[in-house]
């Protein structure tokens, strides 16, 4: 009934039928008012309260693009402010100088890390050379009686040679393996975390700015608010940059210890394999030349040649 009133309410009974809608309305209405505990005013129940739902899901996402897009304009133009040498930025003196030193060092570590694989690459082709040359020896020992002693020599020569290159070669790999970690991952970690720093870090100047600017221009009704609302953004900018800055220092500090360690055992490890191949070549050559000598005192002299006897 509550529907019919409200229906001819809003509808005028300029159509056929509507005397017909409005009599069955009179007459609910009557019923209703004439029966007893009966009421056209929906109730509601006690203690229950509605509240209405005031936020906008396609409000809210565009706050946040507009958001964005403020601090990526603000961003853009305080690195090409910075570049062309107009702006200025905040310098760290302890953390800054640390980062160009670690940069540097990485330029260098991976330039020993190339040439360490180059000689890797090269000795291994040299051991293989060494290798068949060896055979070729062998080979002619047994085909040249004559000379047999001179290339059996010299095939066990270059075979040693060649199984001790090969000893340093896996040596030299194991230390381009651990350098290329170093570099290539731990380095690499601590240099992604000082690109993410140097992104806040303009974000904060850019803010830092923008805040300068306000406090440099005049206070009235206008300029007032845009001034407490830079303050707070700047504020936040600011945690969020003391926050990153030392997080990445002690990343750097730990990553310095830890780079001294490995490099000092890399590098006497490496030291120790080239001096262990120096000296086991020349033990076993001085070794060879000696035991050649005397096995050449103890043969008869040989038949003279041609040219010998004439």
């Amino acid at each position: 009934t509550y529907y019919y009133l409200a229906f001819f309410k809003y509808n005028a009974p300029n159509k056929l039928g509507s005397n017909i809608i409005r009599d069955k309305c009179t007459q609910s209405y009557k019923f209703l008012t004439a029966s007893p505990g009966l009421s056209l005013t929906p109730e509601i129940p006690k203690g229950v309260v509605i509240q209405a739902n005031n936020s906008n899901p396609t409000s809210e996402k565009f706050k946040r693009v507009r958001n964005w897009s403020i601090t990526k304009y603000k961003y853009t133009r305080q690195a090409l402010s910075e570049k062309l040498g107009r702006g200025s930025r905040t310098v760290d003196l302890d953390l800054e100088p640390r980062l160009e030193l670690l940069k540097d060092d990485r330029q260098r570590y991976e330039n020993v890390t190339n040439l360490a694989q180059t000689l890797a690459s090269q000795l291994s082709q040299l051991t293989v050379t060494q290798k068949n040359l060896g055979d070729a020896f062998t080979e002619l020992s047994v085909k040249t009686p004559s000379l047999h002693l001179e290339f059996g020599i010299n095939a066990d020569a270059q075979r040693f040679l060649s199984k001790s290159g090969e000893t340093l070669t896996e040596a030299i790999n194991a230390f381009t393996s651990d350098m290329n970690t170093l570099v290539n991952k731990t380095i690499e970690d601590t240099m992604i975390n000082a690109k993410q720093y140097e992104t806040v870090r303009i974000e904060y100047d850019a803010f830092r700015v923008d805040l300068e600017e306000l406090n440099m221009g005049p206070r009235d009704a206008v300029t007032v608010p845009k001034l407490e609302q830079a303050q707070k953004n700047f504020q936040t900018q600011r945690e969020k940059y003391e926050k990153i800055r030392d997080d990445l220092s002690v990343k750097v500090k730990l990553l310095e210890g830890n780079k001294v360690k490995v490099l000092r055992n890399q590098l006497w490890m490496l030291h120790g394999a080239f001096a262990a191949h120096s000296l086991s070549c020349q033990n076993f050559l001085e070794k060879n030349i000696q035991e050649a000598g005397e096995h050449l005192n103890n043969v008869s002299t040989d038949v003279p040649s041609f040219l010998e006897e004439s």
